[in-house]
C-alpha cells in the first residue's frame, strides 16, 4: 500500500452501519482524496476461487453470501492463524490502486486487524468503533446466527474499551453529525 497520511479502521457488529457511514464518508471527503479498503474482498475473493463460486454474489449483501459465511469464516480463522497478517496485506495490496491522502478501512473485525494496520501505518491509524442495538440492526436485517455472531469475527473486538472514536448509530441517528466527527480524526 502506499503511504496515506491517516487509515481509518472500521469495526462493528453485523448490520451496525460500517458499510454504510464509510461509503457515505468516502462521498464526503471525495475518492480523489480518499478510498476504501475491505478485509473481506480478498477472503471472498480466495474462497470464490477455491469452491468456484460467484465472486460478484459473495461480495454483496445477498443470501449467496450469507450461505456460505460460516465456513468461509472457519476457513479464513484457519489461514490467519498461520498468518494473522495475510488477509490485510492481500486487502492492501489489492484495494490500492492509486495513492490516497486516507485510507479507509471498512471491516475490521479482530485485535490482530488492528495490530497489522498499527505496525504497518503506526501513529497514523485512527480507531472507530459503530455501535447499533440488536433491535436497530435487526430494523436493517440481521438475525442472530450460531457460528457467525458468537465467533472471534463478530466477538474479538467487544472488550476493547480504547476506540479513538465511539459512535451510535441508532435508528434516526445524525449521519451529517458522525460523519463531521469521523472527519475530526483526520
Amino acid at each position: 500500500m502506499s503511504n496515506p497520511r491517516i487509515v481509518l479502521l472500521f469495526s462493528g457488529k453485523r448490520k451496525c452501519g460500517k458499510d454504510y457511514l464509510t461509503e457515505r464518508l468516502l462521498q464526503r471527503l471525495t475518492p480523489d482524496r480518499a478510498q476504501i479498503v475491505r478485509i473481506s474482498e480478498p477472503i471472498k475473493r480466495c474462497w470464490a476461487d477455491k469452491l468456484g463460486l460467484d465472486l460478484g454474489e459473495l461480495l454483496g449483501d445477498g443470501p449467496y453470501k450469507e450461505r456460505y459465511r460460516r465456513e468461509m469464516i472457519e476457513w479464513s480463522d484457519g489461514r490467519r492463524a498461520e498468518d494473522y497478517g495475510f488477509f490485510c496485506r492481500a486487502a492492501c495490496s489489492e484495494g490500492v490502486v492509486a495513492a490516497r491522502e486516507v485510507c479507509i478501512v471498512s471491516d475490521v473485525r479482530r485485535k490482530t486487524d488492528v495490530r497489522f494496520f498499527r505496525e504497518t501505518f503506526g501513529e497514523r491509524v485512527r480507531t472507530v468503533r459503530i455501535v447499533a442495538g440488536e433491535e436497530t440492526r435487526r430494523e436493517r436485517g440481521w438475525k442472530f446466527q450460531q457460528g457467525v455472531d458468537d465467533v472471534q469475527s463478530e466477538c474479538d473486538l467487544d472488550d476493547v474499551t480504547e476506540w479513538d472514536l465511539l459512535v451510535e448509530n441508532e435508528a434516526g441517528a445524525d449521519v451529517e453529525g458522525i460523519l463531521a466527527r469521523i472527519e475530526a480524526l483526520l
